[in-house]
């Protein structure tokens, strides 16, 4: 990756206005200019990525589905367990990294990916068994509709997987990280430029609907800024079969 890359998507997260009377033309504004070296800068600020899709498992015959999912770069992370599965959709807003998603899916011989160019509230598809969101749900001006989504779309038993930056409650769950108030108002302010958004309630709302697999809370480094660490989180949750009854939620870190 090249210093003149990197200062070209610096220059869109830090100083391009996000214009557009749509959520669809904002980020497709924020995107256009810089998808073809989106993968590369990004690899050093979104963590936990490998660690999720690693996680996850790949049922052979199975639907996966990719909320917010962008250039498809995060389906690498399968590696050959993509073949498994019958269907992925790869689903966005942003033409412009769908257009790399589709190039991706081309060169590396994926048959069984596809893209959608569409909201992640409203997308259908067919039941599911596993949905991620990667750094995504942070951009969904109504999480909470994506969320839903998501838990209407999987099968029961189905997974979903969300990594992304967050900040914690200001009294949060005992077995939860604490953040203090430097961290709960710099975060937030700081990705608000990008129309990003750090949030404390992400989380509860994940471990509320779904049985909590795995949970983790961590820091990662930023780019250029050593000594700065940016809070995320994994979450792994199952859709509750609602003929089973009895289902205990735990977590893990």
């Amino acid at each position: 990756m090249s210093l003149a890359s990197d200062l070209r998507i610096l220059y869109h997260m830090v100083f391009a206005r996000q214009r557009g009377k749509t959520h669809a033309e904002r980020l497709e504004g924020f995107y256009q200019g810089q998808a073809e070296g989106y993968d590369d800068f990004r690899e050093r600020l979104l963590h936990g990525r490998r660690e999720l899709y690693e996680r996850l498992p790949t049922p052979s015959g199975g639907v996966w589905i990719e909320m917010g999912g962008g250039t498809a770069s995060n389906l690498e992370y399968l590696g050959d367990r993509i073949g498994l599965l019958e269907r992925v959709l790869v689903v966005d807003l942003s033409s412009s990294l769908l257009k790399v998603a589709r190039l991706r899916a081309d060169q590396q011989g994926w048959k069984n990916v596809e893209t959608i160019e569409h909201d992640v509230t409203t997308v259908d598809a067919p039941p599911v068994d596993v949905v991620t969101f990667s750094y995504s749900l942070t951009m969904v001006p109504d999480w909470f509709a994506a969320v839903d989504r998501a838990l209407k779309l999987l099968k029961p038993g189905g997974l979903i997987g969300v990594v992304d930056f967050y900040v914690s409650r200001k009294y949060p769950a005992d077995s939860r990280r604490r953040h203090g108030w430097s961290t709960r108002t710099f975060w937030p302010t700081w990705f608000a430029g990008d129309n990003v958004h750090p949030s404390p309630d992400h989380l509860p709302y994940l471990e509320r609907a779904f049985e909590t697999v795995h949970c983790f809370e961590g820091r990662g480094k930023v780019p250029y800024l050593p000594f700065v660490r940016a809070p995320y989180f994994i979450f792994v949750g199952r859709k509750r079969d609602p003929n089973q009854a009895g289902l205990v939620s735990g977590s893990s870190t």
